[in-house]
């Protein structure tokens, strides 16, 4: 009797434990998180950078549960797909390279390909097609996305230095000797506050001819017109037309950008300096015809590297002494891969590369003579001019 009662409980528990078993399998399951996923979204051409807004915000998106550095699949309704792209909340990835971005004061995400062709273009996108996103592994881009996501603020007291703030300072490398080649941000784009402070400093070095890289007449216009503009010497300099608005995209190797190169250099030899090259920040569009004209004076790697690397110390704190992995992977990443669209070979060592030869190769095969190169380099090499307060 007792066996048989023992018999029956040892069925009831087992039936129990399989019950629970079951049970929790069941929880299990329903307790795992679904794999990140977006069907079927809207989409807007973003035609300035060249890229396709998604319609969901930057925080409907991460609600979703993508996170920065993911590696995610783009569909797009037309058949055409991007497989293993990074998600980051900057232009982290190489040039040429695509990604979906999250960017600080986006209204939504954007997928695009960074400093490359328009990818609306690419993918033959029309205002009816649609976007899906999935998740493809999780964290895949992390590392990337951790030694970059940096970010700046747009109040001067967090500065040491107006110099620092505006992102401003004189180009000395090569055989430009200091006080003829200025860079900075913008001096009429007040979006990030700086704009009066760049002004107050051109004047002080007495720039005279300004190749504004980011901006068209209407935009500058627009500008002028805002209740915050402060930027007297500016205006000056540009109702008397000594400033050139090339409106140039991020796209290195597009024909945009280097029609762009040629008439903004091609009107700094007709013009007397010194002279200063800005975009919005200084930082990207300015960085690489900087780098193009160092290396076009003779400028080494290493000057080419230090005065791009300061655009990183001003606005990011970013030293080489206090910050190596960073500052070694924004060179990496960054500039090595401009050296690369310069010399038109991903191939080449920017570290063993001729890179006055580059430039020469550059500027020739985007329309400009001998002896208008031999122009830029003369009006670039001569010696300053006393600065003058217009």
């Amino acid at each position: 009797m007792k066996k048989n009662i023992r018999s029956a409980a040892c069925l009831v528990l087992a039936f129990c434990l399989l019950a629970c078993s079951v049970a929790l399998g069941g929880c299990a399951k329903r307790s795992e998180p679904e794999v990140p996923g977006l069907s079927g979204q809207s989409i807007i051409h973003e035609p300035e950078f060249g890229g396709v807004y998604i319609t969901l915000t930057i925080d409907e998106f991460n609600a979703l549960g993508f996170e920065y550095g993911d590696s995610v699949d783009i569909a797009f309704s037309n058949g055409f797909t991007l497989e293993d792209v990074p998600y980051y909340n900057g232009y982290y990835t190489d040039t040429g390279d695509p990604l979906l971005i999250a960017y600080p004061g986006y209204e939504y995400i954007k997928a695009a390909i960074n400093n490359g062709p328009d990818l609306w273009e690419e993918a033959g996108l029309s205002e009816n097609d649609t976007a899906s996103v999935t998740l493809s592994e999780s964290g895949a881009y992390y590392d990337i996305q951790d030694a970059r996501d940096i970010e700046y603020t747009d109040v001067r007291g967090d500065y040491t230095s107006d110099e620092e703030f505006a992102n401003f300072r004189t180009v000395e490398a090569g055989d430009i000797p200091a006080g003829v080649l200025y860079r900075s941000a913008s001096p009429c784009d007040n979006q990030h506050c700086r704009a009066p402070y760049v002004d107050d400093l051109i004047s002080e070095a007495g720039v005279r001819f300004i190749m504004d890289l980011a901006d068209n007449d209407d935009k500058i216009g627009g500008y002028i017109d805002a209740s915050d503009f402060d930027s007297p010497y500016f205006l000056s300099l540009y109702e008397e037309g000594n400033v050139i608005p090339l409106a140039m995209n991020m796209n290195f190797d597009s024909d945009t950008f280097r029609n762009g190169v040629v008439a903004g250099l091609n009107a700094l030899a007709e013009h007397e300096g010194p002279y200063l090259v800005h975009c919005t920040e200084g930082k990207d569009r300015t960085g690489f015809v900087c780098m193009l004209l160092e290396a076009l004076c003779g400028a080494d790697r290493e000057e080419i590297v230090y005065d791009y690397m300061m655009t990183y110390r001003n606005y990011y704190g970013i030293t080489p002494e206090e910050d190596s992995e960073r500052y070694e992977v924004i060179v990496e990443h960054v500039l090595d891969p401009m050296i690369r669209s310069m010399a038109g070979d991903d191939s080449i060592d920017p570290q063993t590369a001729d890179l006055r030869e580059c430039a020469e190769d550059f500027l020739r095969s985007s329309g400009m003579s001998d002896a208008q190169i031999e122009a830029v380099r003369e009006a670039l090499t001569q010696q300053p001019q006393a600065a003058s307060i217009h």
